[in-house]
């Protein structure tokens, strides 16, 4: 990987870090759909002007319907129970929850699209689920979640939950994506699905919008989110993959929450604790082996 690219994979897991701690700040004064609401429509604006370069609108158009379909598992859902999410756990632990996309995105395509995994891949998936299950059961565990409000430990359970669930979207949309998507220009995949996203959540978005003054901090947050974590982003993303390829590209969920983390104890005071990064290690290692990024060439050849 050249410098120039190296930087743009550093600057994109740094955006995408600083998501969860903008995310919480939005969230905390506009709600959990609102923020993902505001996050999808402004990116979808900002992103508008790419159906001017060659194809893309083309591409768009004869897509349309899967397109902003995948827009709601890509985006609008997962963004909203993000959201949810960081108003009840640390930013950290939703980020380590967060690494587990790569994990699920497997999952789904064995059980939907019949992608078997090799030896190396299925201890992936063994270790990384592992390292899930140890951060949601560990006593440990429990106490490193900072909770951000008042919640009880049920509370953070379903918090914790629906980062899990989010990420399942995640696989999904991945698996749909390649099943039904191939061959479409990725800036009008990544265009239209925040249409969608944002047409999707554009009802719950009005119905559940505060009362009460927004300030500008977190209109600043949303801004930031949309801008920056959501659309920029997405280039970023798509102009990786072009250069390096999706595996490479995919490696960009390992230093997630290294951001993510630090974003959230600068700013939001949060705690890191040694079982968070434990477990955060046992699932990084885990998606490794469950992407291809890592084999055992003796496993491989047992199976």
């Amino acid at each position: 990987m050249n410098p120039l690219l190296a930087l743009e994979f550093v600057l994109l897991a740094a955006l995408w870090g600083a998501s969860f701690l903008f995310t919480r700040l939005g969230a905390a004064e506009l709600g959990a759909l609102p923020t993902a609401g505001m996050r999808v429509a402004l990116a979808a604006l900002f992103l508008l002007p790419v159906f001017l370069i060659k194809g893309v609108w083309a591409d768009f158009r004869a897509r349309a319907k899967p397109i902003l379909f995948v827009g709601l598992l890509n985006s609008g859902i997962p963004f909203a129970l993000f959201a949810y999410a960081v108003l009840h756990i640390t930013t950290g632990l939703s980020s380590i929850l967060n690494a587990t996309v790569p994990l699920s995105g497997a999952l789904v395509a064995w059980l939907w699209l019949k992608d078997r995994p090799g030896g190396s891949r299925m201890l992936g998936l063994a270790i990384g689920f592992a390292g899930v299950t140890l951060l949601v059961i560990g006593k440990s565990g429990f106490s490193a979640t900072g909770v951000a409000g008042a919640g009880s430990s049920g509370t953070t359970l379903v918090a914790m939950g629906a980062c899990l669930l989010a990420t399942l979207c995640y696989g999904i949309a991945a698996s749909f994506t390649k099943r039904y998507l191939t061959g479409a220009h990725p800036l009008a995949t990544a265009t239209g699905s925040q249409i969608g996203a944002a047409l999707g959540l554009a009802i719950p978005t009005i119905w559940l919008w505060p009362n009460q003054p927004v300030s500008a901090t977190a209109w600043g947050a949303i801004a930031a989110v949309a801008l920056l974590c959501t659309a920029i982003a997405y280039i970023l993303f798509f102009h990786i993959i072009e250069k390096a390829g999706p595996s490479r590209a995919l490696t960009v969920t390992f230093l997630v929450p290294v951001f993510a983390l630090v974003y959230g104890a600068v700013f939001l005071s949060e705690t890191i604790t040694p079982w968070m990064i434990g477990c955060g290690l046992v699932i990084i290692c885990g998606t490794a082996l469950s992407t291809g990024l890592v084999r055992l060439g003796w496993l491989e050849r047992a199976t």
